[in-house]
Protein backbone atom coordinates (compact mmCIF):
# COMPACT_ATOMS: atom_id res chain seq x y z
CA UNK A 1 0.00 0.00 0.00
CA UNK A 2 2.57 2.30 0.60
CA UNK A 3 4.02 2.15 -2.77
CA UNK A 4 0.86 2.59 -4.20
CA UNK A 5 0.25 5.63 -2.42
CA UNK A 6 3.43 7.30 -3.27
CA UNK A 7 3.02 6.25 -6.53
CA UNK A 8 -0.22 7.97 -7.01
CA UNK A 9 0.90 11.00 -4.95
CA UNK A 10 3.95 11.82 -6.61
CA UNK A 11 2.66 10.28 -9.99
CA UNK A 12 3.31 13.59 -12.09
CA UNK A 13 6.98 14.04 -11.22
CA UNK A 14 7.18 9.98 -12.02
CA UNK A 15 6.03 10.85 -15.42
CA UNK A 16 8.39 14.21 -15.56
CA UNK A 17 10.89 11.64 -14.74
CA UNK A 18 10.11 9.13 -17.51
CA UNK A 19 9.66 12.07 -20.46
CA UNK A 20 13.09 13.58 -18.79
CA UNK A 21 14.95 9.77 -19.62
CA UNK A 22 13.01 9.48 -22.67
CA UNK A 23 14.33 13.13 -23.56
CA UNK A 24 18.03 12.30 -22.33
CA UNK A 25 18.23 9.06 -24.20
CA UNK A 26 17.27 10.54 -27.43
CA UNK A 27 19.37 13.53 -27.51
CA UNK A 28 22.46 11.08 -26.72
CA UNK A 29 22.04 9.11 -29.25
CA UNK A 30 21.20 11.95 -31.36
CA UNK A 31 24.35 14.27 -30.55
CA UNK A 32 26.68 11.72 -28.91
CA UNK A 33 26.70 13.80 -25.69
CA UNK A 34 26.05 12.12 -22.70
CA UNK A 35 22.24 13.29 -22.40
CA UNK A 36 23.21 14.89 -18.73
CA UNK A 37 22.29 18.12 -20.13
CA UNK A 38 18.68 17.49 -20.51
CA UNK A 39 18.12 15.61 -17.60
CA UNK A 40 20.08 18.24 -14.88
CA UNK A 41 17.17 20.80 -15.05
CA UNK A 42 14.27 17.87 -15.46
CA UNK A 43 15.90 16.53 -11.53
CA UNK A 44 16.86 20.18 -10.34
CA UNK A 45 12.70 21.00 -10.66
CA UNK A 46 11.68 17.91 -9.61
CA UNK A 47 14.00 17.84 -6.40
CA UNK A 48 12.93 20.93 -5.80
CA UNK A 49 9.14 20.16 -6.12
CA UNK A 50 10.08 17.44 -3.27
CA UNK A 51 11.40 20.12 -1.23
CA UNK A 52 15.35 18.95 -1.30
CA UNK A 53 17.43 21.63 0.43
CA UNK A 54 18.38 23.84 -1.93
CA UNK A 55 22.36 23.45 -1.25
CA UNK A 56 22.58 19.85 -2.05
CA UNK A 57 19.62 20.15 -5.23
CA UNK A 58 22.23 21.00 -7.70
CA UNK A 59 24.85 18.78 -7.27
CA UNK A 60 21.92 15.69 -6.09
CA UNK A 61 21.14 16.71 -9.54
CA UNK A 62 24.32 16.29 -11.16
CA UNK A 63 25.10 13.08 -9.58
CA UNK A 64 21.99 11.13 -10.34
CA UNK A 65 22.42 12.29 -13.98
CA UNK A 66 26.22 10.81 -13.98
CA UNK A 67 24.67 7.36 -13.04
CA UNK A 68 22.04 7.04 -15.36
CA UNK A 69 24.59 8.45 -18.38
CA UNK A 70 26.55 5.02 -17.30
CA UNK A 71 23.78 2.74 -19.53
CA UNK A 72 22.86 5.46 -21.88
CA UNK A 73 26.25 6.50 -23.43
CA UNK A 74 27.40 2.76 -23.12
CA UNK A 75 23.87 1.55 -25.32
CA UNK A 76 24.78 5.35 -27.83
CA UNK A 77 28.65 4.46 -27.90
CA UNK A 78 27.81 0.89 -29.43
CA UNK A 79 24.99 2.03 -31.53
CA UNK A 80 27.18 4.03 -33.31
CA UNK A 81 30.05 1.76 -33.34
CA UNK A 82 27.63 -0.88 -35.15
CA UNK A 83 27.41 2.21 -37.90
CA UNK A 84 31.25 2.47 -38.45
CA UNK A 85 30.75 6.15 -36.98
CA UNK A 86 33.51 5.69 -34.26
CA UNK A 87 37.23 6.82 -34.57
CA UNK A 88 38.60 4.99 -31.73
CA UNK A 89 41.64 5.97 -32.23
CA UNK A 90 40.84 9.66 -31.08
CA UNK A 91 39.06 8.21 -27.99
CA UNK A 92 42.37 6.10 -26.88
CA UNK A 93 44.33 9.33 -27.22
CA UNK A 94 41.92 11.06 -25.49
CA UNK A 95 40.50 8.86 -22.78
CA UNK A 96 43.41 9.07 -19.99
CA UNK A 97 43.37 13.28 -20.04
CA UNK A 98 39.54 12.62 -19.57
CA UNK A 99 39.57 10.03 -16.54
CA UNK A 100 41.87 12.83 -14.77
CA UNK A 101 39.84 15.87 -15.58
CA UNK A 102 37.00 14.17 -13.94
CA UNK A 103 38.34 13.04 -11.26
CA UNK A 104 39.71 17.02 -10.85
CA UNK A 105 35.96 18.16 -11.43
CA UNK A 106 34.86 16.06 -8.44
CA UNK A 107 37.00 17.45 -6.21
CA UNK A 108 36.29 21.05 -7.18
CA UNK A 109 32.11 19.73 -7.01
CA UNK A 110 32.77 18.28 -3.64
CA UNK A 111 34.32 21.94 -2.26
CA UNK A 112 31.80 23.82 -4.22
CA UNK A 113 28.21 25.40 -3.45
CA UNK A 114 25.06 25.76 -5.62
CA UNK A 115 26.01 29.04 -6.49
CA UNK A 116 29.55 28.11 -7.68
CA UNK A 117 28.20 25.13 -9.46
CA UNK A 118 25.35 26.68 -10.97
CA UNK A 119 27.65 29.40 -12.94
CA UNK A 120 29.66 27.09 -14.59
CA UNK A 121 26.03 25.65 -16.13
CA UNK A 122 25.38 29.20 -17.35
CA UNK A 123 29.06 30.13 -18.28
CA UNK A 124 29.72 27.09 -20.48
CA UNK A 125 26.14 26.40 -21.71
CA UNK A 126 26.16 30.05 -22.71
CA UNK A 127 29.71 29.65 -24.68
CA UNK A 128 28.67 26.89 -26.38
CA UNK A 129 25.23 27.66 -27.24
CA UNK A 130 26.93 30.80 -29.08
CA UNK A 131 29.08 28.32 -30.76
CA UNK A 132 26.61 26.28 -32.16
CA UNK A 133 23.92 29.20 -33.19
CA UNK A 134 27.28 31.44 -35.17
CA UNK A 135 28.68 28.20 -36.58
CA UNK A 136 29.63 27.91 -39.93
CA UNK A 137 30.91 25.23 -42.49
CA UNK A 138 33.69 27.19 -43.23
CA UNK A 139 35.40 27.44 -40.02
CA UNK A 140 38.59 25.05 -40.11
CA UNK A 141 41.75 24.54 -37.81
CA UNK A 142 43.26 22.07 -40.07
CA UNK A 143 42.51 19.09 -42.21
CA UNK A 144 43.32 16.18 -39.54
CA UNK A 145 43.64 16.24 -35.98
CA UNK A 146 46.27 16.80 -34.17
CA UNK A 147 47.75 13.88 -31.98
CA UNK A 148 49.75 15.67 -29.53
CA UNK A 149 50.03 17.45 -26.09
CA UNK A 150 47.28 19.74 -27.06
CA UNK A 151 44.82 17.55 -27.53
CA UNK A 152 45.45 15.76 -24.37
CA UNK A 153 45.18 19.31 -22.07
CA UNK A 154 41.82 19.11 -24.24
CA UNK A 155 40.60 16.07 -22.52
CA UNK A 156 41.63 16.91 -19.31
CA UNK A 157 39.60 20.08 -19.73
CA UNK A 158 36.68 18.03 -21.29
CA UNK A 159 36.73 16.09 -18.14
CA UNK A 160 36.48 18.81 -15.48
CA UNK A 161 33.92 20.64 -17.41
CA UNK A 162 31.61 17.65 -18.91
CA UNK A 163 31.66 16.30 -14.65
CA UNK A 164 30.71 19.55 -13.85
CA UNK A 165 27.93 19.98 -16.05
CA UNK A 166 27.03 16.34 -16.06
CA UNK A 167 27.46 16.25 -20.02
CA UNK A 168 29.64 13.31 -21.91
CA UNK A 169 31.96 15.75 -23.27
CA UNK A 170 30.48 15.08 -26.76
CA UNK A 171 29.73 18.94 -27.80
CA UNK A 172 33.58 19.85 -27.15
CA UNK A 173 34.78 16.78 -29.02
CA UNK A 174 32.19 17.17 -32.20
CA UNK A 175 33.52 20.65 -32.66
CA UNK A 176 36.82 19.65 -32.38
CA UNK A 177 36.54 17.17 -35.05
CA UNK A 178 33.92 19.22 -37.19
CA UNK A 179 36.90 22.10 -36.97
CA UNK A 180 39.51 19.75 -37.89
CA UNK A 181 37.16 18.30 -41.05
CA UNK A 182 35.56 15.38 -40.06
CA UNK A 183 32.19 14.74 -40.91
CA UNK A 184 29.54 15.50 -38.11
CA UNK A 185 28.47 11.84 -38.39
CA UNK A 186 31.69 11.01 -37.18
CA UNK A 187 32.47 13.82 -35.09
CA UNK A 188 28.90 12.80 -33.09
CA UNK A 189 29.86 8.70 -33.42
CA UNK A 190 32.99 9.33 -32.08
CA UNK A 191 32.02 11.34 -29.24
CA UNK A 192 29.65 8.89 -27.49
CA UNK A 193 32.63 6.75 -26.87
CA UNK A 194 33.54 9.53 -24.01
CA UNK A 195 30.36 9.15 -22.18
CA UNK A 196 30.82 5.97 -20.30
CA UNK A 197 34.37 7.79 -19.65
CA UNK A 198 33.24 10.69 -17.63
CA UNK A 199 29.91 8.80 -16.58
CA UNK A 200 31.30 6.00 -14.57
CA UNK A 201 34.07 7.93 -12.45
CA UNK A 202 31.92 10.79 -12.46
CA UNK A 203 28.86 9.33 -10.48
CA UNK A 204 31.64 7.23 -7.94
CA UNK A 205 33.08 10.34 -7.30
CA UNK A 206 29.45 11.95 -6.94
CA UNK A 207 28.32 9.21 -4.13
CA UNK A 208 31.79 9.94 -2.44
CA UNK A 209 31.77 13.51 -2.67
CA UNK A 210 28.53 13.72 -0.95
CA UNK A 211 28.93 10.86 1.39
CA UNK A 212 27.09 11.94 4.76
CA UNK A 213 25.77 15.24 3.30
CA UNK A 214 22.64 16.29 5.36
CA UNK A 215 19.50 17.36 3.24
CA UNK A 216 19.56 14.48 1.33
CA UNK A 217 16.18 12.77 0.02
CA UNK A 218 15.78 9.24 1.15
CA UNK A 219 17.31 6.75 -1.16
CA UNK A 220 20.32 8.66 -1.90
CA UNK A 221 23.34 7.47 -1.86
CA UNK A 222 25.83 10.69 -1.57
CA UNK A 223 25.24 13.00 -4.26
CA UNK A 224 22.84 10.54 -6.26
CA UNK A 225 19.16 9.58 -5.59
CA UNK A 226 19.03 5.68 -6.72
CA UNK A 227 15.42 6.19 -6.69
CA UNK A 228 15.47 8.90 -9.75
CA UNK A 229 18.11 6.73 -11.35
CA UNK A 230 15.97 3.66 -11.20
CA UNK A 231 13.24 5.62 -13.25
CA UNK A 232 15.00 7.27 -15.71
CA UNK A 233 17.48 4.54 -16.72
CA UNK A 234 15.26 2.23 -18.70
CA UNK A 235 13.39 5.07 -20.14
CA UNK A 236 16.72 6.42 -20.97
CA UNK A 237 18.49 3.64 -22.42
CA UNK A 238 15.54 2.22 -24.51
CA UNK A 239 15.42 5.67 -26.32
CA UNK A 240 19.38 6.16 -26.90
CA UNK A 241 19.50 3.53 -30.12
CA UNK A 242 16.24 5.69 -31.49
CA UNK A 243 18.47 8.87 -30.97
CA UNK A 244 21.48 6.97 -32.63
CA UNK A 245 18.81 6.32 -35.97
CA UNK A 246 17.61 9.93 -36.02
CA UNK A 247 21.17 11.90 -36.23
CA UNK A 248 21.95 9.68 -39.43
CA UNK A 249 18.70 10.85 -40.91
CA UNK A 250 19.13 14.78 -39.99
CA UNK A 251 21.45 17.07 -41.65
CA UNK A 252 24.45 18.44 -39.28
CA UNK A 253 22.91 22.15 -38.78
CA UNK A 254 19.62 20.79 -37.66
CA UNK A 255 21.75 19.18 -35.16
CA UNK A 256 23.54 22.13 -33.87
CA UNK A 257 20.47 24.72 -33.81
CA UNK A 258 18.52 22.05 -31.63
CA UNK A 259 21.10 21.77 -29.14
CA UNK A 260 21.98 25.39 -29.01
CA UNK A 261 18.56 26.28 -28.66
CA UNK A 262 18.66 23.46 -25.25
CA UNK A 263 21.71 25.26 -24.12
CA UNK A 264 20.33 28.32 -24.28
CA UNK A 265 17.24 27.72 -22.61
CA UNK A 266 18.67 26.08 -19.74
CA UNK A 267 21.26 28.55 -19.24
CA UNK A 268 18.72 30.96 -18.80
CA UNK A 269 16.92 28.84 -16.26
CA UNK A 270 20.01 28.40 -14.12
CA UNK A 271 20.99 32.01 -14.55
CA UNK A 272 17.12 32.74 -13.38
CA UNK A 273 17.60 30.56 -10.27
CA UNK A 274 20.57 32.47 -9.17
CA UNK A 275 18.84 35.54 -8.17
CA UNK A 276 14.97 34.46 -7.70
Amino acid sequence: MEITSLIAEHWSLIVALLAGGIGMGLISGMLGIGGGGVLVPVLYEIFGALGVDAEVRIHLSIGTALLVMVPTTIRSFYAHKSRGSVDVKIIRSMAVPVVMGVLIGILVARYSNQTALKLVWVTCATVMSARLFLARDSWSLGTDVPFGFGLKIYGAFIGIISTLMSIGGGVFISTMMTLYGRSMHQAVGTSSGFGPLIAIPGAIGFIWAGYGASGLPPGSLGYVSLIGAAIVIPASVAAAPYGARMAHGISKRKLELFFAAFLALIAVRFFVSLYW
